[in-house]
This record gives structure tokens, C-alpha cells and sequence, in this order.
């Protein structure tokens, strides 16, 4: 019987330059990437979606999360990063912008308007040209607040 359904995969031994490493995977999909030095790898890598980081070293979990820039993930866990909505699940750069899940949803999709008004009983004329020595440095004085 035919359920439109893919089964789980893992992929062995794939290299970084790999089609499957080009784009985002989407689908029950685990390509294993290995590497022998873990800095040449944070440094050769894109902005993935998503980052999921199984290790039990915490000099290699200090290096991934300060040194490679993704939209989320988790530390020896997948599905918990999706669940919670307690953290935002985006992406950056070419994966995308912003995230959603909770606060982050209402956040992302919601435009604050910003407004700044003037008032119309005082204008200080060190605003206008021309400008005169005197006028800079009163209007770096000022912008300093």
C-alpha cells in the first residue's frame, strides 16, 4: 500500500560538499558528518536552520555554541527544540529571519509602531544651517544625552 510516507534515513560518510548538505533537509532525514579537528568544522560551515549537537565534551559544546551561528537547537536532544514553547525556532541568514513558538510568535508578527513628537512651542535654531563651530559643538552636547 502506497502512504506517501519516507522512512527514516541515515546517511554515512557524507562529505560537507554533498547535495544533501546544500540545502535544508526536510524529512526524516540524518546525514552523519565527521570531522578530526572540530574547529575546521565550526569554520567551514554555513548558518544551519537548526542545530543539534550530541556530545558528552563540554569544551566541544563551549566551542559549537559560541562559535558557529544557527537559528536554534538543542545539546543532546532534537525534538524538545520544536516542542517548547518557551524558545523561538527560526532561522538566520539564508534559513531565514525571526523566529516564532510562544512569546516569540506574538513578537515576530506583531509591528510596533514607534512615534516621536516635537513640540511646536520650541525649536532650537542650532538645528539649521548654517552651521557655525559653536552650533557643532552644542549639537554634540546635546546629542550626548
Amino acid at each position: 500500500m502506497n502512504t506517501l510516507q519516507i522512512a527514516p534515513t541515515i546517511l554515512i560518510n557524507v562529505k560537507k560538499e554533498a547535495p544533501i548538505m546544500q540545502e535544508e533537509i526536510f524529512g526524516p532525514i540524518l546525514p552523519i558528518l565527521t570531522y578530526k579537528n572540530i574547529k575546521q568544522y565550526i569554520s567551514s560551515h554555513g548558518k544551519p536552520l537548526a542545530l543539534y549537537l550530541f556530545t558528552g565534551d563540554p569544551l566541544i559544546e563551549k566551542d559549537i555554541i559560541e562559535h558557529l551561528s544557527y537559528g536554534g537547537g538543542c545539546i543532546n536532544d532534537t525534538i524538545i527544540h520544536l516542542a517548547t514553547p518557551f524558545i523561538g525556532f527560526g532561522g538566520v541568514g539564508s534559513s531565514g529571519m525571526g523566529s516564532y513558538h510562544g512569546k516569540d510568535s506574538f513578537d515576530n508578527f506583531t509591528h510596533k509602531k514607534s512615534i516621536v513628537k516635537k513640540s511646536i512651542h520650541l525649536d532650537l535654531p542650532i538645528r539649521y544651517m548654517p552651521y557655525s563651530v559653536v552650533k557643532k559643538c552644542l549639537m554634540k552636547f546635546f546629542l550626548k544625552f
